[in-house]
C-alpha cells in the first residue's frame, strides 16, 4: 500500500529535524575555531592547551560513535538521540557558563560523548525511515547538503557569534536548538530497535573498542605537539592496537559481540568504510589549512575569514542535491568515484598557493571545486556504507561510517599538519626569511598530499565497492519497487 500523504509528510519532516540535530553536531566541531583566540583571553588559556578545546571533542566523538550506534540499536534509536541531544545541550550549556580551561574542557568533552549518541542514532532512523532506492537517496542527499556544510558554516558562525555576542553564545546557540529537537522528537520520529536480539551489553567488546579509538584519537591529535616518534605517540599507538586486537579476540568469543564481524562480508560496507576513511583524511585537513591560508597569509579577520566560506557551504549543498539524482541514475560507485577525482582537482589547485595570492585566485575556484567533490561523495559513500544491511544493523553501520570519517580527519590532520610544519621549517632552515613564503610552502605540499589521499580514495572506490551493487540500487530506485527498511518497534 503506498503511503498516505500525511505519512508522507511526516517522514519528511522528521528528516528535517534529524538533519538540523546533524548540522549542529558537525558545525560544533568547527565553530569554536574562531572563537579560540577569544576564549584563551578570558579564561587564561595556556597556549599549548588551547587546541584541545577542539580536540576534546574530537577525541570523544570518535571515540564512542561505534558504541553509540549499537546502543541506539539495542535500547531503541529515538531514544538515545533524545538521550544524546539533552546531554549535548547540557553540555553546550555548562561550557558557556566555564570558568576556566579544564571547566571548558570537560564540558566540550562530554558534548562529543552526547554527540557520538546523536549522530549514528539519527542516520540509522534515517535509512531505516525511508525506501531503498530514489527516496532514500534523496533524503540522504539533504543528510549529505546538511553534514557536509556543517564544517564550513561553522567558521562562519563561529565568527559572526563570536564578534557580536561572544565566545559564549558559540556554545549556547545550542541550548534552545537541543532542546526544541528532544520535544520535537517523540511528535515526528517512531521508536525503532532490534527486538530479535537479546539486550545482552557487551562491556569488554565496548571497553576495548572505545578505549582504542579514543586513546588512538588522542595518539594522532597530539602527535604534531609530542612528535611522531615520541615515547608518548608510540606508547599510546601501542596501547591503542592492543585494545583493538583484544577487542577482534573478544568479538570472536562473545555470543552476543557488539560488533557482530559478519556486517564485514558486505564488500560494498568494507570498501566505503575504507573510502570514507580517505574522505576524512583529505577533506577535514582541507578546512584547516584554508582557514590558516587566509588569516596568517591573506591577512582576513576572524569575521571576514567565515564569510569567505560562504560559497563553499553553498556549493556543498547544491553538489549534495545533484549526488542524490545522479546516484539514482548511474549508481552510487561512479557518482563517488567522480567525486572524489573533484576533490583531487580541488586540492591539486590549492597546493599552488603564493604567498602573495588572492581570495579569488588562491581560495574561491579550487573550493568550489573541492566543495563538488564532497557533496558527490559524501552522499554515495553513505549510501554504500548502509548498503546490503539489516534493519538491525542500521545503528552499527551508521556508527562505522561516521567512526571512518572521523577516524580519517583525526589522522589526516595529524599527518598533513606534521608535513605542512616540517616543510616551512626546512625551508626557514634553507635561508628564507620572509616566515609568510615559509607557511606558504608548508601549505602548498600539504595541499598536495591531500590530493594523494582522495586520489587514492577514488582508486580504491573502483576497486572495493561492488559494480553489482551500485547497479542493482539504480535498477531499485528506477523500478520503484522497493519497499521500506522494516521497522522493529
Amino acid at each position: 500500500m503506498p503511503p498516505s500523504s500525511s505519512q508522507s509528510t511526516n517522514k519528511w519532516l522528521a528528516l528535517a529535524l534529524l538533519a538540523t540535530a546533524q548540522f549542529v553536531i558537525v558545525l560544533d566541531a568547527s565553530i569554536v575555531n574562531v572563537a579560540l583566540p577569544s576564549i584563551g583571553k578570558d579564561l587564561n588559556f595556556k597556549q599549548d592547551n588551547l587546541s584541545w578545546v577542539v580536540n576534546a571533542y574530537t577525541l570523544i566523538f570518535g571515540g564512542f560513535l561505534l558504541l553509540g550506534g549499537r546502543l541506539a540499536d539495542l535500547l531503541g534509536r529515538r531514544r538515545l538521540f533524545m538521550a544524546g541531544l539533552l546531554l549535548f545541550a547540557t553540555a553546550s550549556l555548562a561550557g558557556g557558563f566555564a570558568q576556566s580551561e579544564l571547566w571548558l574542557i570537560i564540558a566540550r568533552a562530554v558534548q562529543g560523548l552526547g554527540a557520538a549518541l546523536v549522530s549514528p542514532a539519527a542516520l540509522s532512523i534515517v535509512t531505516t525511515t525511508f525506501r531503498e532506492g530514489a527516496e532514500r537517496n534523496t533524503a540522504l542527499g539533504v543528510w549529505g547538503a546538511v553534514a557536509g556544510s556543517g564544517g564550513a558554516a561553522g567558521v562562519l558562525l563561529g565568527g559572526m557569534l563570536t564578534e557580536w555576542a561572544g565566545w559564549q553564545w558559540v556554545l549556547f546557540v545550542n541550548v534552545p536548538i537541543g532542546l526544541a529537537a528532544v520535544a520535537l522528537a517523540p511528535r515526528l520520529l517512531g521508536e525503532s530497535r532490534d527486538v530479535d536480539r537479546v539486550r545482552h551489553f557487551d562491556v569488554a567488546g565496548a571497553i576495548t573498542v572505545t578505549g582504542g579509538l579514543a586513546i588512538g584519537v588522542y595518539a594522532l591529535v597530539d602527535a604534531s605537539n609530542a612528535g611522531w616518534t615520541s615515547t608518548q605517540t608510540l606508547v599510546l599507538g601501542a596501547i591503542s592496537l592492543a585494545l583493538l586486537a583484544a577487542f577482534g579476540a573478544v568479538e570472536r568469543r562473545s555470543p552476543y559481540p557488539l560488533v557482530p564481524f559478519s556486517i564485514f562480508r558486505l564488500r560494498t560496507l568494507r570498501g566505503s568504510n575504507v573510502v570514507g576513511l580517505l574522505i576524512g583524511m583529505s577533506l577535514f585537513s582541507m578546512f584547516f589549512f584554508i582557514s590558516l591560508y587566509l588569516q596568517q597569509v591573506l591577512h582576513y579577520s576572524a569575521l571576514k575569514a567565515g564569510f569567505a566560506y560562504l560559497p563553499l557551504a553553498l556549493c556543498i549543498i547544491f553538489s549534495a542535491g545533484l549526488a542524490s539524482q545522479l546516484v539514482t541514475r548511474v549508481g552510487f560507485k561512479p557518482t563517488l568515484i567522480a567525486g572524489l577525482l573533484f576533490i583531487t582537482a580541488g586540492l591539486l589547485w590549492f597546493a599552488q598557493v603564493s604567498a602573495g595570492g588572492s581570495y579569488l585566485g588562491d581560495v574561491l575556484f579550487p573550493s568550489l571545486l573541492a566543495a563538488i567533490g564532497l557533496g558527490l561523495a559524501f552522499v554515495p559513500v553513505t549510501i554504500g556504507a548502509v548498503t546490503g544491511t539489516k534493519p538491525d544493523e542500521a545503528g552499527l553501520a551508521s556508527g562505522l561510517i561516521n567512526t571512518s570519517q572521523q577516524v580519517g580527519g583525526a589522522l589526516g590532520l595529524a599527518i598533513l599538519s606534521s608535513i605542512a610544519n616540517s616543510r616551512t621549517d626546512h625551508v626557514l632552515a634553507g635561508g628564507e626569511r620572509s616566515a609568510t613564503n615559509a607557511l606558504t610552502e608548508g601549505f602548498q605540499t600539504a595541499f598536495l598530499v591531500g590530493a594523494g589521499f582522495a586520489l587514492t580514495g577514488a582508486i580504491l572506490a573502483a576497486v572495493l565497492i561492488s559494480s553489482r551493487d551500485s547497479r542493482e540500487q539504480v535498477e531499485a530506485a528506477r523500478s520503484g519497487e522497493s519497499d521500506p527498511v522494516p521497522v522493529a518497534v
